[in-house]
């Protein structure tokens, strides 16, 4: 399927759901799930009725794979130079490629993203006892678990703002008050980050 010039591969997964859901993934190919009784036809023409929503996933993803072809950490580009050891000096990284320092970034993201959550908790009341946890996500920044008690981060942060990864942490504690996105909620978040609408946009972009 032709989406803004480039001609892409539609994957097709059929599955015991009832609705369909489709993306464009990081390997540049429109995916689909749908039910099991859906026929081709049909999909191809919530595909084409879907076009304007199918270019800006497709945008997205571009940006993206831009963004990670060089080393950023903490929203500072670094200079990339080969090594076959991964080091990093004066603003430089060196290491075997620019995929493999930013893997070893997003691995190492868990004191960086503890000692910011260690600075803004005290600034909360009542939080309870829970673990942070680290993991690479695909459609969240963050996720606050009662049931394991738990707040887990995206380790794709370690390449963002400092200011960002600070919004996240605040959005996720204010989850141990109110498990929704009610107005109490935000009314949480913006006590604790009165800039979330501006990062909240940063992430989105």
């Amino acid at each position: 399927m032709n989406i803004s010039g480039d001609e892409l591969e539609v994957v097709i997964e059929r599955k015991k759901i009832k609705n369909i859901y489709f993306r464009i993934n990081e390997n540049r190919q429109i995916y689909v799930t749908c039910p099991r009784l859906v026929r081709d036809k049909e999909i191809y023409k919530l595909l084409a009725d879907n076009k304007k929503s199918l270019e800006k996933m497709y945008k997205k993803v571009l940006n993206d794979n831009a963004k990670f072809a060089k080393v950023m950490l903490l929203g500072k580009e670094l200079e990339y130079v080969y090594s076959k050891k991964i080091a990093f000096k004066d603003r430089t990284a060196y290491g075997p490629s620019i995929e493999a320092i930013n893997l070893y970034l997003e691995r190492k993201s868990l004191k960086v993203f503890q000692d910011r959550l260690n600075i803004i908790a005290d600034t909360f009341n009542n939080l309870p006892k829970f673990r942070l946890r680290i993991r690479k996500m695909k459609s969240r920044w963050g996720v606050c678990n009662r049931g394991s008690m738990t707040v887990t981060l995206n380790s794709l942060l370690i390449h963002k703002r400092v200011f960002l990864i600070d919004y996240v942490i605040v959005h996720e504690l204010s989850h141990w008050s109110h498990m929704d996105h009610s107005a109490a909620f935000w009314r949480e978040v913006e006590a604790h980050f009165p800039e979330y609408k501006k990062a909240r946009k940063e992430l989105r972009d």
